[in-house]
């Protein structure tokens, strides 16, 4: 299991391991579009260009990548096992949604603005160059918005653009994320504060 530095964590990631062990591999195969192996009883999933192999009934995790993020943090855990849960295949149109303009987004907004938001801000913008590194080492793609922006593979088909300006005398740094206008359908607004806060992470001990 992973090293748990907030205790509150182990509740809910029990609660989901517990709802997995119920779960129909076949059904979330299909339905997830991610590849289940019946004799070894794992599902092969990618978060964040390394890919993971999860073992069902009883959860535990694993990859090739030695130091990939999800072996240690159990919110990136708790999220494949909840895309498993309740996530479904789907294409989207090529669309960059902001976050409150996707269901439930103004309910969950402050969370997701501090979460995420204010944190690339004050976390990457004083450290562009740290943090173009980083994206870079990530193979994410580079844009031509803010002072530093880029797009990141979450999971294959989902996408997430953030974009940051360094901030100058006047104004303190700032930061937007954008999410593919997929992923409505297969993570609720409190996944994608994860995804937000999981990139943020991952991004951070690149640097």
């Amino acid at each position: 299991m992973a090293n748990v530095e907030n205790h509150k964590e182990l509740v809910p990631f029990e609660h989901y391991t517990d709802l997995f062990e119920k779960l129909d591999p076949i059904e979330a195969s299909e339905r997830c579009g991610v590849r289940y192996d019946a004799e070894r009883q794992t599902f092969t999933l990618r978060l964040l260009y390394v890919d993971y192999e999860i073992t069902w009934p009883r959860f535990s995790i694993r990859s090739v990548v030695k130091d990939g993020f999800a072996l240690f943090n159990l919110p990136a855990q708790m999220l494949l096992i909840r895309f498993l849960l309740e996530g479904r295949r789907s294409v989207g149109t090529g669309a960059f949604l902001p976050y409150r303009e996707m269901p439930w987004g103004e309910v969950y907004l402050k969370p997701f603005t501090g979460r995420c938001l204010n944190r690339a801000a004050f976390t990457f913008g004083p450290r562009l160059e740290a943090f173009k590194t980083a994206a870079a080492r990530m193979s994410a793609i580079p844009l031509d918005k803010g002072d530093a922006s880029f797009q990141f593979e979450i999971m294959p088909g989902y996408e997430v653009r953030l974009i940051v300006w360094e901030g100058d005398d006047e104004f303190p740094p700032n930061s937007q994320m954008l999410f593919s206008d997929n992923f409505p359908k297969a993570f609720s607004a409190e996944d994608r504060t994860v995804v937000g806060d999981i990139l943020i992470s991952d991004l951070k001990r690149r640097m």
